[in-house]
């Protein structure tokens, strides 16, 4: 029983979880990069967390249709 998370020809992740591993792995190299060379990566970080929010507040963030457009993944729950 998948419960409507894949199906058996499709293994791709959903938008969510694929958003979740880039906004942690941006995070993790903004935090490394403002501690290694320079404060000014924390921008970086506050970008990606504008974006999470604006994926929470509006539904999508410019990486949501991004990936929605170029690699054709679905969210976990529809809207």
């Amino acid at each position: 029983m998948s419960g409507g998370r894949e199906t058996d020809g499709d293994r791709r992740w959903p938008l969510e979880r694929a958003l979740f591993a880039i906004a942690g792995t941006f995070v993790l190299i903004g935090a490394a990069l403002s501690a290694l060379v320079s404060p000014w990566f924390l921008l970086l970080v506050a970008f990606v967390g504008l974006n999470q929010w604006l994926f929470v507040l509006a539904g999508d963030c410019p990486m949501s249709l991004f990936l929605t457009r170029v690699f054709h993944l679905r969210r976990l729950v529809a809207r």
